[in-house]
């Protein structure tokens, strides 16, 4: 048995301000932990910064690991726990920008960093896409990362599957009016891979969005484990938490042969850019 406790976080990052998200965030590291002990922490995307930074980016962004990664690394190492979250990331150039997650170790150790492939909109004027869907080795599985729009495409979560992944998180900051497709995403990435999704998105408003929340776990036969969908939690800040077996992953994937059945030959047309 690969039994772990995972919990997905909604919250209102305050735009641009790092410290007080910081400190949220730590906060609710130890808050999760202290009630129940956590093998797996899941934030929104771009969770220590807000979204509609624009040009103010360039300041906030770090070189991993960073202040961002260490105050929240001190956390993880304190309650044992991983960590998956989103923040503004640079290369060395310091022109070049990422949307991107990071995943901390038990030990507040930097396991790696995802950046997001699929950028929408305005997006594309203050990042850079990322071109690589890496997967990361955990105690308790293969874990691997995807962020916000990215869930929109099944290829990505596929890519992941098929390099390991059994537990796919996804830090995300989906807005109105985009519920009935942040819903049925959730559900078919995990349903078609056999796997399990940890879903974090935020909630609150920007200058020019809304963010609906709705932060879900599913389980790889697509059944809502643990969500905050209710009306009266869907649209606020909290947390909830989901027991979930790992090995129910290869259990899935024998019955249904969801990943043993494809046929790959026949898919020339998926990698064709048009």
């Amino acid at each position: 048995m690969a039994e772990i406790t995972v919990a997905v976080v909604q919250m209102q990052p305050k735009l641009g301000d790092l410290e007080a998200n910081l400190y949220r965030m730590a906060d609710t590291i130890e808050r999760i932990c202290s009630e129940e002990k956590t093998d797996l922490i899941v934030f929104p995307e771009l969770a220590t910064t807000g979204v509609e930074n624009g040009v103010n980016f360039n300041r906030m962004a770090e070189r991993v690991p960073g202040h961002q990664f260490n105050v929240l690394a001190t956390k993880a190492a304190d309650f044992s726990t991983h960590v998956v979250f989103g923040l503004p990331t640079k290369e060395k150039v310091e022109s070049i920008f990422y949307n991107a997650a990071v995943v901390i170790g038990p030990d507040g150790d930097l396991m790696g960093e995802y950046r997001k492939v699929h950028l929408k909109g305005e997006e594309r004027l203050s990042f850079r896409p990322g071109y690589r869907f890496p997967v990361f080795d955990t105690g308790f599985g293969t874990i691997g990362v995807l962020i916000g729009w990215d869930l929109a495409f099944p290829e990505a979560a596929r890519s992941l599957v098929l390099t390991g992944a059994e537990v796919l998180c996804v830090p995300a900051a989906y807005e109105e009016p985009y519920v009935e497709e942040w819903r049925a995403f959730c559900v078919a990435r995990a349903v078609e891979n056999g796997a399990f999704v940890l879903a974090a998105n935020r909630v609150g408003d920007e200058p020019s969005r809304r963010y609906f929340g709705e932060s879900t776990i599913v389980g790889p036969d697509g059944s809502i484990l643990s969500s905050l969908r209710e009306p009266e939690s869907s649209a606020t800040p909290g947390y909830a938490f989901a027991t979930i077996d790992v090995d129910a992953v290869r259990r899935y994937r024998e019955e249904m042969q969801i990943i043993m059945a494809r046929q790959p030959n026949a898919y020339g047309s998926v990698v064709k850019k048009y």
